[in-house]
């Protein structure tokens, strides 16, 4: 019997060996990465005001994309990044870098995790106290629930009028087979050092009292939310304050109108303003990424490699298999490819199956 990674290499060779003989799509390279990328970050200007050189002025472009917890991302023979670390790592590098004058934090997440939003929010908040620099985050396609929660920790948020935001909220799904398995003559019972240890256990019949208690946390979680929202967005009304923050999704347009960010604006909007915060009339702003690739304009993602961009109306000269980013559901996950097991989450995510 193969064991499970040599099958998963096998069956990414024996895709390899199917692009390379596909009519018209013979690539002259395909690679097969299975080490994470040299971790050593470098910096490329992607947007450069007239006058500026070398010496001049800098502003950070940071990128948070995709889930948001505090763990490796899985992979399909290794594990990637966490994105925690992918974000505490580029903040360092811009507090220690004394012509980094500001930072736009871009952000294109539909949450992730409770602890992982938060712990994100909390060190963007301790590296603006800490360097002085302002953040000014930039809200991408979605920024909801632990996406909206980061952006609050900037000193301004810009979204784009099409930007999907909000979902003010806690979700913990879970689950029950014991109706099922009844059904089928098959039964489960945990054996517990107290009543509450298995708390809303699948193989088991509901209780209440188990409920009561995820309910408790899922209210205490949401209220610490809610209380950033009003802190970090003064000067809202209640009555706004108690609409958009019932888990309704809404536009950065919509946002915008009422307040929950300052403006709608892209990557260049938020630029102007980050060097307005900073007091800087020109800058460069650089986009951090990993060594092997740069980015080709404001608009790259921070790992973009060359390689791995199409070259359209061209023959294709390679094709790159990077399996770190071949992201595979976890065990016990909501629905959402990549996501950790069960548990409280800040997230907007229409796949997941809601009570």
């Amino acid at each position: 019997m193969i064991n499970p990674p040599l099958a998963r290499c096998v069956a990414l060779l024996t895709l390899g060996a199917a692009l390379l003989t596909a009519p018209g799509c013979v690539p002259d390279r395909i690679t097969l990465e299975l080490r994470p990328r040299d971790p050593v970050l470098r910096e490329t200007a992607v947007l450069t005001d007239a006058g500026t050189g070398p010496s001049s002025a800098k502003i950070a472009l940071i990128d948070v994309r995709g889930l948001i917890f505090d763990a490796p991302t899985p992979g399909l023979i290794a594990f990637g990044p966490n994105p925690v670390d992918e974000l505490v790592s580029r903040l360092q590098r811009a507090e220690n870098d004394p012509r980094i004058r500001a930072v736009v934090l871009r952000i294109n997440s539909p949450g992730g995790t409770v602890s992982g939003s938060d712990t994100m929010h909390r060190e963007v908040r301790r590296f603006a106290k800490t360097s002085g620099k302002p953040v000014v985050a930039c809200m991408g396609e979605v920024a909801a629930s632990g996406g909206y929660y980061l952006a609050l920790a900037a000193d301004e948020i810009y979204a784009q009028p099409t930007t999907v935001t909000g979902s003010v909220g806690v979700i913990m799904q879970t689950f029950n087979f014991s109706d099922g398995m009844s059904r089928i003559g098959v039964s489960g019972r945990a054996v517990v050092s107290g009543p509450n240890k298995a708390i809303a256990s699948p193989f088991e019949p509901a209780q209440e009292r188990h409920y009561a208690i995820l309910q408790a946390m899922v209210d205490e979680f949401y209220i610490r939310f809610r209380d950033i929202v009003e802190t970090r967005r003064e000067g809202l009304s209640a009555d706004v304050l108690y609409a958009y923050t019932d888990g309704r999704i809404f536009s950065g347009e919509e946002a915008a109108r009422v307040g929950l960010v300052d403006a709608t604006g892209g990557v260049r909007e938020a630029f102007d303003a980050a060097k307005r915060l900073a007091g800087v009339p020109a800058a460069r702003l650089v986009q951090y990424h990993a060594e092997g690739g740069s980015p080709r304009s404001v608009y790259a993602l921070a790992d973009d490699r060359p390689e791995a961009t199409p070259n359209l109306g061209a023959q294709p000269t390679g094709v790159t298999m990077n399996m770190l980013q071949l992201n595979l559901g976890a065990p016990g996950s909501p629905g959402t490819p990549g996501m950790p097991g069960a548990g409280f989450y800040y997230l907007w995510d229409p796949s997941i199956p809601l009570p």
